[in-house]
């Protein structure tokens, strides 16, 4: 063998392994909501997530997480669990943290699909390699572009009037970016709210619209031309994922721009949905992307491709997914479409102090790894039995 390429070879078992992994769990946890979100598709009053603990054999502990996605990745809790524990966990136990590229080549090889689980494992690794080098996930993956953040709210009240009140209130605590669901109602009532909200907010404000997939063409058209008057900085997966001719023709003719989620799953879906002129932007979620890791790839793309990002997580994550979204947020090439962050919504953390948005800014927080404090209590407690 060449001697250059062994030199750069991933360690085997019986070479030192200074952050040697002893030890892979997956914990389902069912974190309550203060309140119910209703979107096209699915009522949220409990979100089922996939904790991932990593401990090393000096002790030193990281953390990740994974929200069930069954109509955005088809990941359900207990294939989440069995993809960890079966095909995962061994395929990285034993081996040095330190080489985690490595270590997420192989996660990506050990089975198709399962991003939420990959995603959680990648996610405790990189948190656990900040810990040991006492540097943030920011700092990991070239350091911090900016420290301060501004997240969106999310408005999905049964009336019109509910939201309004919400986000006036949101808007005296600081708040300035909304985002609404669409796809529930008739386009022409949600076109109607839209510019109602506009209205009231007033035009520093920026708002956007989410159908998950709720809309037929015809009901996307007609909603865009409505709300045209309510400057939406952009419209959501209207169409299925699988649609692209169809996204493609209606971006053709809307005046909003059009922002791809579930039809991002991959860098290959991002160059295919870009090469069609099917979208603008991109929600891109590290559980639809696989991890930390492939994120910062998949953003890095979306910067070279001239594609505006939004980075979020889905309703609702605790302050590990949140804080790993904050990290890459702030490293990311571009977040002209804004963060989502959503442990705010949730009626229980399991973090000993959750992440805060203050004055609707998020800040970096910077401790090591994802810089967050897991209470294994309130984990043990939430766990799913």
């Amino acid at each position: 063998m060449d001697n250059t390429l062994a030199s750069c070879a991933a360690p085997t078992d019986r070479e030192a392994a200074p952050l040697k992994i002893v030890r892979l769990e997956a914990i389902p946890v069912a974190l309550p909501l203060k309140k119910a979100v209703v979107m096209a598709g699915e009522r949220i009053e409990r979100a089922y997530n996939l904790l991932v603990r990593v401990e090393a054999a000096n002790g030193l502990v990281g953390w990740g997480e994974a929200a069930s996605a069954p109509l955005m990745t088809g990941d359900v809790l207990p294939g989440m669990i069995a993809a960890v524990n079966n095909h995962l966990a061994p395929r990285v136990t034993g081996q040095d943290a330190l080489h985690r590229a490595e270590l997420v080549r192989r996660c990506a090889h050990a089975l198709l699909h399962n991003t939420g689980a990959k995603c959680a494992v990648d996610m405790a690794i990189n948190d656990l390699v900040g810990h040991y080098l006492g540097v943030s996930v920011a700092d990991l993956f070239g350091g911090a572009a900016r420290e301060v953040l501004q997240p969106m709210y999310l408005l999905g009240n049964p009336r019109i009037e509910d939201d309004i009140a919400e986000a006036k209130h949101k808007l005296e605590e600081g708040w300035s970016f909304f985002k609404l669901k669409i796809g529930i109602k008739d386009p022409r009532e949600e076109a109607r709210a839209a510019i109602e909200i506009r209205r009231h907010l007033g035009e520093g404000v920026a708002l956007c619209a989410d159908a998950n997939m709720g809309m037929s063409f015809a009901n996307a058209r007609l909603f865009a031309d409505q709300a045209r008057e309510a400057g939406l900085l952009f419209m959501e997966q209207p169409l299925h994922s699988d649609d692209i001719d169809g996204m493609a023709a209606l971006a053709r003719v809307s005046p909003i721009p059009l922002n791809g989620d579930e039809s991002v799953g991959s860098i290959a879906s991002l160059l295919a949905l870009h090469r069609s002129g099917a979208i603008q932007g991109a929600n891109i979620k590290t559980i639809k992307m696989g991890g930390i890791t492939p994120t910062v790839h998949a953003m890095s793309v979306c910067g070279a491709l001239g594609l505006s990002i939004n980075l979020a997580g889905k309703v609702a994550e605790s302050s590990i997914a949140a804080a790993a979204i904050v990290q890459l947020g702030c490293v990311a090439p571009n977040l002209d479409w804004g963060l989502n962050i959503t442990n705010h919504y949730l009626a229980e953390d399991v973090t000993d102090t959750p992440l805060r948005i203050e004055r609707g800014t998020v800040q970096r927080p910077h401790g090591p790894g994802l810089g967050v404090a897991v209470s294994e209590v309130k984990v043990n407690r939430l766990r799913v039995k």
